[in-house]
């Protein structure tokens, strides 16, 4: 069976990130013609438009499509902006910030994501303004600032160090918490949070709190 994409795409837009309040024009149209389905495994591509996650290897999964909505409205990324994203995973929402922002440096602990995920933007010829660097982005150090920065996977509590990563008026996305109730916030340069909605979502690699012994 051959699959219409651009219509499901379509769909996706309209019947799941639309109705999640998710109305900001540019990021409705990004996500209305970047193909999904480039960015995850040949085997999981009739599901890539799906309000699932999906599994990308070594324990990480793609974003449901309305978290990535949600996430991409809240950074309210400019054409002048420079972005850093924490977890490159599939290279999706890499792709879309590229679409939205001048550049995104993304930071991928695992090598083999990193690689697959170049593969993937270079393939769908979306990375000509996306840098992939293999780096722990949880205690990774530079001298350099940016307008934004994406967490793209769970956090305890927001990394300060992460912070001075931001030039003035910038603007930190991350979603903090203990499963299975968290929220996403979004956190200006100069401390103030703003709290967006609440979900669950797996952690990023290092970032889990640690176990809690019960007597």
């Amino acid at each position: 069976m051959t699959i219409d994409y651009s219509h499901v795409r379509e769909m996706m837009v309209e019947q799941q990130i639309r109705p999640w309040d998710v109305l900001e024009v540019r990021v409705l149209d990004v996500l209305a013609r970047l193909p999904r389905e480039a960015f995850v495994a040949e085997s999981h591509r009739a599901l890539a438009y799906a309000d699932i996650e999906l599994p990308l290897g070594h324990g990480q999964k793609m974003m449901k499509p309305v978290i990535e909505g949600r996430t991409l409205q809240a950074l309210d990324l400019q054409p002048t902006d420079e972005v850093l994203e924490i977890g490159t995973g599939s290279g999706f929402l890499s792709a879309c910030m590229g679409q939205l922002a001048r550049e995104v440096l993304s930071l991928e602990i695992q090598p083999e994501l990193a690689e697959r995920a170049r593969q993937n933007l270079d393939a769908a010829k979306l990375g000509s303004n996306v840098r992939i660097e293999v780096a722990d982005g949880l205690n990774w150090q530079s001298q350099r600032q940016f307008d934004a920065i994406c967490i793209t996977g769970a956090v305890e509590t927001v990394p300060v160090e992460l912070l001075k990563l931001l030039r003035s008026g910038g603007r930190l996305f991350a979603i903090r918490g203990v499963s299975p109730v968290m929220e996403a916030v979004l956190v200006q340069a100069d401390g103030s949070i703003a709290s967006l909605f609440e979900t669950d979502l797996d952690y990023l690699q290092g970032a889990a709190p640690a176990p809690q012994f019960q007597l």
